[in-house]
């Protein structure tokens, strides 16, 4: 790490901004978190009752206006604003994180990439869910070949909100880019890649279900990959019983895993990383590997869920800007997941399935 911390300027201080970004850059060794970028007072009170020493600019002008000042740009903005940020952070000679997902099509993540690979810049995308308990320890699993041949994947994301929140997430204007397809399915396509290698064929099923919703609120995409594997993802904020987080199916065994990885609610709650057991859950949780039964009839042997760690997105981060370490994760990457939700898009709309 550098002995100096680099200097990172947050943009966006909502949600994404405040809860997840903000407090994981200040708990990683090597990073500073310099200046919160927001117009809402109510805002810049939050960042600085939690940050007091943070620098505070109401536009991403004045933040870029001194972009000598900065190391790291981080765009945690709504989706439409990543795009033209992420150009004007690489532009302005600064390496830039971006929430994902990147854009709103894979054409303009692919473009970014070669503007940063032309600049010699750090261009990461902000796929934390790579980091959820639950993932780490399937790819656990895979890696000690618990299951044998993986046939079947299934992954849910699934909430009870049977009334519409609002906001930019949930508007049916398309440069919003809002709905779950591109909000929670960047997460469980990027996983399911990265699992289980290149999509080949996409067939998906989009509905608005909820009165008064605009986008889509309960979605399916069945990806058949270039390996064989089937991966089935469940994406929805009207699922009045939730299922299974993974269901995993292989020639010698299943794992079946409920419940959500405890991470976001620390952080939503106040909590900060690297506080006594992080990222763990009670052995209640823990998810279940066996055979020829369910694990709710008493099927299966439980298995040690390995602790959840987002921040190790922004340790490999500040390894990658110091030139110890990879990206984490790519723009390039980014736009293989963004294919595959654009070919979901293709799909539901014309009730066939699209090669890739």
């Amino acid at each position: 790490m550098t002995a100096t911390p680099l200097r990172v300027g947050l943009v966006g201080y909502g949600l994404a901004g405040s809860v997840f970004h903000a407090r994981l850059i200040a708990a990683t060794e090597g990073l500073a978190l310099d200046t919160v970028v927001t117009a809402n007072p109510e805002r810049q009170k939050q960042a600085l009752a939690e940050f007091p020493d943070v620098r505070l600019a109401a536009t991403p002008g004045e933040l870029f206006d001194r972009a000598d000042e900065l190391d790291l740009v981080v765009v945690a903005s709504p989706n439409k604003t990543h795009v033209p940020l992420a150009t004007t952070s690489l532009e302005a000679g600064l390496p830039v994180v971006v929430d994902k997902p990147v854009s709103g099509t894979a054409a303009e993540a692919r473009a970014l990439a070669a503007l940063a690979d032309d600049r010699g810049l750090l261009l990461s995308v902000f796929q934390n869910r790579r980091w959820d308990n639950d993932f780490l320890t399937l790819r656990r699993l895979l890696a000690e070949g618990a299951l044998g041949d993986v046939w079947r994947f299934e992954s849910r994301f699934e909430r009870w909100r049977p009334r519409p929140k609002g906001g930019w997430r949930e508007s049916g204007d398309p440069a919003e880019i809002g709905g779950l397809l591109y909000d929670l399915g960047s997460h469980v396509v990027d996983q399911a890649l990265l699992l289980f290698g290149p999509a080949a064929q996409v067939y998906a099923e989009t509905d608005v279900r909820r009165p008064g919703a605009e986008t889509d609120d309960d979605t399916f995409i069945a990806i058949t990959h270039a390996s064989g594997v089937r991966s089935h993802l469940y994406v929805s904020a009207t699922a009045a019983q939730l299922g299974p987080r993974f269901r995993v199916l292989g020639s010698r065994a299943g794992y079946v895993k409920y419940g959500l990885d405890p991470q976001e609610a620390a952080l939503r709650g106040g909590l900060r990383p690297h506080t006594a057991d992080w990222g763990t859950e009670p052995e209640s949780l823990w998810g279940a590997l066996g055979s020829g039964e369910s694990p709710l009839t008493g099927g299966g042997t439980p298995v040690p869920t390995t602790p959840g760690d987002y921040p190790a997105y922004y340790t490999a981060v500040t390894h990658a800007l110091t030139g110890t370490g990879p990206n984490p994760v790519t723009a390039l990457e980014a736009a293989a997941t963004l294919d595959v939700l654009e070919a979901a898009r293709k799909s539901a709309n014309t009730d066939a399935t699209v090669t890739l």
